[in-house]
């Protein structure tokens, strides 16, 4: 099966410090950018993170301080991986949950300009919990009859999702070859941010998916309760929240 696209998909996987998506840094990076034409371009790069990478973190993709003192950080390498994904769709492995949500924050700390609510994008897992209820693992040995002998390895996670993507628009006639159609039905929510603190209700406003005002249109809150745009800048929430807040706040002026 060939993806049926109308511009570049760019698969991608991280290996990062941790999971939280406000704190913890990206190790590795590897994408696979696929053209219309067929082309495929592949990129791998380790990234110093500039903090401890925990045993823990290292005891799943293998990545040491060690491994990556002399690597670049990510803000070295941020522009060149905008670029590369500048004007894609993008795809992965529970992406939409974590990987695109913490890069979405590393290009925010690294000062780089990249809308990335502005790509569409495609969950692969998603579809297979959908169908399936299983791991990647098992996503490539059912779809694609292979083991995955390298999982938690950035490009070796990259390319089988890339390869189980093209495996379930064979195996399910109902899913469409069309990334517009990929891409809203691998999505679970109506996220504004990427974190999922502010979604879109059935009527198509922004409102609060979090805390004593969850499910109120933001607008509202902040003519009630002004300072808690203020309380939500000076705390512990995602840099690409906050950035969505204040787009709100400045366009209700």
């Amino acid at each position: 099966m060939k993806l049926n696209l109308e511009k570049p998909i760019v698969f991608f996987d991280l290996e990062t410090t941790g999971t939280n998506i406000i704190q913890d840094r990206i190790v590795e990076i590897s994408y696979l950018k696929v053209f219309p034409n067929g082309n495929e371009d592949m990129h791998t790069r380790r990234i110093n993170p500039e903090m401890h990478i925990p045993e823990s973190s290292t005891a799943v993709h293998g990545i040491t301080d060690q491994d990556v003192a002399s690597c670049p950080t990510f803000k070295e390498i941020a522009k060149e991986v905008a670029r590369d994904f500048e004007g894609s769709d993008i795809a992965g492995f529970n992406s939409n949950r974590f990987d695109v949500p913490l890069l979405a924050e590393e290009f925010l700390r690294a000062g780089v300009d990249i809308d990335l609510s502005r790509h569409r994008f495609i969950d692969v897992q998603v579809i297979f919990h959908k169908m399936e209820q299983r791991t990647l693992t098992a996503a490539y040995k059912l779809y694609c009859g292979k083991d995955l002998t390298d999982a938690h390895s950035a490009d070796g996670d990259t390319r089988a999702t890339y390869e189980v993507l093209m495996a379930q628009l064979d195996r399910y006639p109902e899913l469409k070859n069309d990334m517009a159609f990929l891409s809203d039905f691998s999505s679970f929510t109506r996220n504004v941010d990427f974190a999922g603190r502010i979604i879109r209700n059935d009527q198509g406003q922004e409102v609060f998916n979090f805390g004593k005002y969850k499910d109120m249109p933001v607008i509202d809150v902040f003519k009630r309760d002004p300072g808690y745009y203020s309380w939500i800048l000076q705390g512990d929430f995602a840099l690409n929240t906050k950035q969505v807040l204040t787009r709100i706040k400045l366009q209700s002026r």
